[in-house]
């Protein structure tokens, strides 16, 4: 959520802003908010599809700040789109943003993308880290506030709705979270180090308007306009009332209307006789309607009822809405765990998902084209009808499969497609074995279905150890699926940045019932040391750039269903698998100097590792 203009008016004036020492405290924290400012505060590279090592590096470094100021580290992250799909208006505004944004990168223009397993690698790295979180069924907002109040802490996001929620322990934007920095006290002080920060006094803000109730905030939210209202309905309001000026409105009264509507509210106790006020500039006919709609609209920023404590302390998420929207329990238990992601839960419930776009090349079909087989599956599993049709009439026993409904890029603009859910093997099409009975179906068939949708054989992975069958699988469904074909020097790319990954994991966290080879450490260090040499050249490959992309598209959808199937292959961990800026180089390396494919020739466990890879994936 957020409300048009207010962060930029609270950050004008900078008086609405307490100091504050953040340590031994609890602090509620809006994931989404985190792992973007944690994404794009880094130099990182947007164009070659994600550096993950660095960003989850960044996740570590965070989280290692806050232990050491005695801060106890609770994640809220936001969930699907909700069953009454409010948001979309706002979703399908971003997605055309990001579009743009995409397509100024792919020409060599600035501008920051999150890169598409981001949220992937997040939520990886919080389970390594052992930081409790919890993803909610919808948006996140009202349960982070309902969390903070039930335990007087800070809430830390970067979204303005937090400025117009009534928050009992204050509310921290990340701009002014200086975790970089934090200080450490010399010895004599009688505390360890602490996060210098600042905290939103909603006690100030509203005393700048005279005597304007903390309670008119949500009503000035929804009448200013936020991710769920759009100013439209109010526009006859806005143009027949005469807001008071107050003082300045900022550079170029860029906040007049902001200013003045807060000001207009400050002459009501409570928001029943500003709504009665409001409804006096409008026709007859609308008032009820827009009555209604402000009224609704504002119970957006009263604490959500769902309670997160119970979550963190014994693991249930017990959530109305879920129930009313028919969610299998083991769905909504998996997926408040991250187990699950929100595209399964908005293709489940609104029959409709969102696909990311990354820097590709637009000129071609988009990359997640390539995975649509994958999706399709997911689809049907999701969605799977029921065949049980002796009630049915004979017209109704087509078994229609479920179509979805794909918001994606067609060259340089956002459309949806309709697409048909695919129709499964007889094991998943039993009526004994419904969504909500899916993990009953033996491991075995629930495996089968994951290769055969990849187009692989278990006996073909054995070689491969186990932490990697997925990622194997995924790229063989790539090579086979790419369209325009995988070059050879792009498959060995991505293989040899994938044993770069398995060396540094080797060296960085050795397993202590294995004895350290020295010839590991010595092929990293070479590794390192031809790394800082190349990763200099900023040449810049469209075409390949498109190709790991639809590899990328790809993973992500293996990984989706592999998580829906209960995991019958090992989750790879994303951060050591994919280096956009190492892949690109290594892809132009190999084009002029094919012996860089000996890069880890020092290490004979890592040599011999390249070369099953590349045999498993070339037989």
């Amino acid at each position: 959520m957020g409300v048009q203009g207010l962060t930029g008016f609270v950050e004008e004036r900078g008086v609405f802003f307490t100091e504050l020492r953040v340590r031994d405290t609890k602090l509620v924290i809006d994931g989404s908010s985190l792992y973007h400012c944690l994404c794009f505060a880094s130099d990182a590279d947007f164009r070659r599809g994600g550096d993950y090592g660095a960003f989850a590096a960044a996740v570590h470094d965070f989280f290692g700040v806050l232990r050491a100021c005695g801060v106890a580290p609770f994640v809220v992250l936001d969930g699907g789109r909700g069953a009454e799909d409010r948001k979309l208006p706002t979703l399908r505004g971003r997605a055309a943003e990001q579009l743009r944004a995409a397509h100024g990168l792919s020409r060599g223009a600035g501008g920051c993308l999150a890169p598409l397993l981001t949220r992937e690698v997040f939520v990886q790295a919080l389970g390594r880290l052992g930081v409790p979180f919890v993803q909610c069924f919808a948006e996140a907002d009202r349960e982070i506030a309902g969390l903070a109040n039930r335990w007087g802490c800070p809430v830390l996001s970067l979204d303005s709705d937090f400025f117009v929620f009534d928050l009992a322990g204050g509310y921290c934007p990340l701009s002014h979270f200086q975790w970089r920095s934090v200080r450490v006290p010399a010895a004599a002080a009688p505390h360890g180090c602490f996060v210098p920060a600042r905290c939103f006094s909603a006690e100030r803000f509203c005393g700048h308007f005279g005597s304007l109730s903390k309670a008119l905030l949500p009503l000035f939210a929804v009448m200013h306009g936020n991710d769920f209202v759009g100013l439209e309905a109010l526009e006859a309001f806005f143009s027949k009332v005469r807001l008071p000026r107050g003082c300045a409105a900022g550079r170029g009264g860029r906040h007049l209307r902001l200013q003045g509507l807060l000001n207009w509210l400050a002459q009501f106790a409570e928001p029943a006789e500003a709504v009665d006020n409001v409804l006096k500039y409008l026709k007859k006919h609308q008032r009820e309607e827009i009555r209604e709609l402000l009224c609704t609209s504002m119970e957006d920023y009263a604490p959500s009822d769902v309670n997160l404590e119970d979550f963190f302390q014994n693991g249930s998420y017990e959530c109305e809405a879920a129930r009313k929207a028919d969610v299998p329990q083991w769905v909504l238990d998996a997926f408040a765990k991250g187990k699950l992601a929100p595209f399964v839960i908005n293709a489940l419930i609104l029959r409709s998902t969102f696909l990311r776009v990354q820097v590709e090349n637009m000129q071609r079909p988009s990359a997640h084209g390539t995975a649509l087989p994958i999706r399709q599956v997911i689809y049907g599993l999701l969605l799977r009808v029921s065949h049980s049709t002796e009630d049915a009439s004979p017209s109704k026993q087509t078994n229609e499969l479920p179509i979805v409904c794909e918001f994606d890029r067609c060259q340089k603009t956002l459309k949806k497609t309709f697409v048909q859910a695919a129709s499964l093997p007889p094991d998943f099409c039993d009526d004994r074995f419904p969504l909500d009975k899916l993990m009953e179906v033996p491991v075995s068939c629930r495996q089968m279905l994951l290769l055969e949708t990849l187009g692989v054989k278990m006996s073909s992975l054995e070689p491969i150890p186990s932490h990697l069958q997925l990622p194997v699988a995924v790229t063989c469904y790539w090579i086979r699926c790419s369209e325009p074909k995988v070059k050879l020097n792009q498959l060995k790319a991505l293989l040899l940045m994938i044993v770069s990954g398995e060396l540094q994991r080797i060296t960085d966290d050795p397993d202590p019932t294995v004895l350290p080879a020295e010839d590991d450490s010595v092929a990293y260090n070479e590794f390192l040391k031809w790394k800082e040499k190349k990763l200099q050249n900023n040449d810049f490959d469209l075409d390949a750039a498109h190709s790991f992309c639809q590899w990328q598209c790809c993973l992500q959808m293996g990984l989706y269903l592999n998580q829906l199937l209960g995991t019958p292959l090992s989750e790879p961990d994303l951060s050591r698998l994919y280096t956009g800026t190492l892949v690109h180089r290594l892809y132009q390396e190999l084009k002029s100097a094919p012996s860089v494919e000996n890069l880890f020739l020092l290490s004979p466990k890592m040599a011999q590792l390249y070369l099953v890879l590349l045999n498993t994936i070339e037989s």
